[in-house]
């Protein structure tokens, strides 16, 4: 079963458009939505939830159609972002009395040993905590629910390594439970590194790509040599290729093709999530 299933989504706006998306976010796994900042991955996001509505195309959340049955769904959902959206003005005792009659399923006890563990004062206001300390108590918020799916926007932007990592081993821990799922979007791609099973990449509103990470690693090659190698055919067999007087270093999307053309004169290299976005989304030559 899939925990989030998107079919031609389309959203247009004047200067940009998601253009018939489509995207299965696989139960029981952790899903990175990967893409240069303004690819489209908030909007994707609210369309999930229901905050937009598409010009045309069908999402399913956890089986159920949305925004059709939108209560039914974010009963189930816990969403954490960089925005926050809670008053300021109130303390995080009061945000949760505020917050939890909407979950039948609340946990008290579970909230609290959140707030012990991330070490937040519930007489604390929220306009008072750090950026870190809101997505903290945003994470509080949506796993003392039972929520079995976590949507995560850009919640590791502008935190420091510490946290970073706690996060990261927070919800590593929680993938233990077989039928929770994650969908973390972000453009630091070191985070999905660590964490990631399925990797979507996004750019200009179009899906480039959804799979397994370790398929995409094991596909996708940067390679290595000297100018001579390069004529107008073989250009075209890169994603994006960067040149320099003395050389030049480029991204495959098939690294078997790669090897068949250029044998023993390159030097191959397995990419990291962030060589595969950089050379893609700047496509074509990169002079340096």
């Amino acid at each position: 079963m899939n925990a989030i299933e998107i079919r031609k989504i389309s959203k247009a706006y004047p200067h940009f458009t998601i253009d018939e998306v489509s995207l299965d976010v696989k139960q029981g796994y952790i899903t990175g939505l990967i893409g240069p900042n303004g690819a489209g991955k908030s909007t994707l996001i609210k369309l999930m939830l229901g905050m937009i509505y598409p010009d045309s195309g069908t999402v399913k959340v956890l089986g159920r159609d949305m925004p059709q049955q939108e209560v039914d769904i974010k009963q189930r959902v816990g969403i954490v972002s960089d925005e926050g959206g809670y008053y300021d003005h109130l303390t995080i005792h009061d945000t949760k009395k505020l917050i939890a009659p909407f979950y039948e399923k609340w946990n008290d006890a579970k909230f609290n040993r959140y707030l012990e563990h991330f070490e937040l004062s519930p007489r604390k206001k929220i306009n008072a905590l750090s950026k870190g300390m809101k997505i903290k108590f945003s994470l509080a918020i949506a796993l003392s629910h039972e929520a079995e799916l976590l949507i995560m926007d850009e919640p590791t932007s502008g935190l420091d390594p510490v946290f970073r990592r706690e996060l990261l081993d927070l919800l590593a821990d929680m993938m233990l439970e077989e039928k929770n799922s994650i969908i973390f979007s972000t453009h630091i791609t070191t985070d999905l590194d660590r964490i990631a099973d399925y990797i979507a990449f996004l750019n200009r509103g179009k899906l480039i790509f959804n799979e397994a990470k370790d398929d995409v690693l094991n596909r996708y090659a940067i390679v290595k040599g000297g100018p001579e190698l390069l004529d107008a055919d073989i250009r075209k067999e890169f994603v994006g290729i960067r040149e320099t007087s003395i050389g030049f270093e480029g991204l495959v999307d098939n690294k078997f093709t790669a090897k068949q053309l250029f044998g023993s004169y390159v030097v191959m290299d397995k990419p990291s999530l962030e060589d595969i976005m950089y050379f893609t989304v700047k496509g074509g030559r990169i002079h340096a």
